[in-house]
């Protein structure tokens, strides 16, 4: 993933309301120039389209993505709703407080001249599971843009600390790329899996000579080659009975074409408010900056 990509999607709700545009703002001000003011409007207004895009984009992803169920939910793009599990019985503990979570990311801060800088910063990428009254399906929470409600921060020995965290049987709200493995759904090629065995067989001649060179001439004659290639098709044709036989694994992970994907223990009703409140919030901000151009060039002349 693209680096910058990746620090937005993990920062966005930080950059949405860091303050960035009250900043340019305050140094709109200091400069008090035509200049300046032009730049930092521009700026702003900049911010403020590109967020409006991103919130807008990320509302309609939740609002016209149906809800599925994980039994009968179709591969490809879904939004699944259910409570989350720990993937194994020995639970995954929080970086900081040490208490057990299905996810969880974290900062320490050190107080250095009346500002807070970031000296540890973590995150989480084990799986879970999430699990709804039709069946479950594994999570894996990497790329995914996570909104938590459990937020804990505090302050030890001039450093803070702070932790969010998903938590065992929360009930999330999960958009991603939804996949199903094993059983019915495995695919099977008969004629390239019976070739690829060949192919790991013949790197080891002497056990192949062993078992179906018949004459002990150290060669595979033309009968001898097609006792191989029929065992070969009953080792595959076993495989894939076996590989039948195993229930069905679902997964829900980022999708490959870069869509929105989403976990988060808040309802859909207030994710849409959440996202709804941020694109209104940035358009004003944008028409205001545009208002602010006006004001400059009539305030300050060349």
């Amino acid at each position: 993933m693209n680096p910058l990509k990746d620090w937005l999607r993990r920062e966005y709700a930080q950059w949405l309301t860091s303050g960035a545009q009250l900043l340019l703002l305050f140094i709109g001000i200091r400069l008090n120039s035509r200049s300046g003011w032009l730049y930092c409007l521009a700026v702003i207004a900049l911010f403020s389209i590109m967020a409006w895009l991103s919130a807008l984009y990320r509302l309609r992803s939740i609002r016209n993505t149906p809800v599925s169920k994980i039994a009968s939910a179709a591969q490809g793009y879904v939004d699944v709703i259910g409570h989350g599990q720990p993937y194994c019985d020995l639970p995954l503990l929080s970086q900081l407080r040490r208490r057990p979570c299905l996810w969880c990311r974290f900062t320490v801060e050190k107080r250095v001249d009346n500002d807070w800088k970031t000296v540890d910063s973590g995150e989480t990428f084990d799986s879970f599971i999430l699990r709804d009254d039709s069946g479950e399906c594994v999570i894996d929470p990497e790329h995914a843009e996570i909104i938590t409600g459990h937020y804990d921060q505090w302050c030890e020995d001039n450093q803070r600390f702070t932790e969010w965290k998903l938590l065992e049987n929360d009930l999330l709200h999960v958009i991603g790329q939804f996949r199903t493995r094993g059983g019915n759904s495995t695919e099977f090629n008969l004629h390239e899996e019976m070739g690829a065995l060949l192919a790991e067989w013949k790197r080891d001649m002497p056990t192949l000579l062993a078992r179906f060179d018949l004459n002990q001439d150290g060669e595979l004659d033309l009968n001898e080659w097609s006792l191989v290639r029929q065992a070969a098709r009953r080792e595959v044709e076993r495989m894939m009975r076996e590989a039948k036989a195993q229930p069905d694994i679902h997964t829900i992970s980022q999708p490959p074409n870069g869509q929105f994907y989403l976990i988060s223990n808040l309802t859909q009703q207030r994710l849409s408010r959440r996202y709804l409140l941020w694109a209104w919030g940035h358009l004003v901000i944008f028409f205001g900056s545009l208002g602010g151009f006006g004001w400059v060039l009539q305030h300050f002349h060349p």
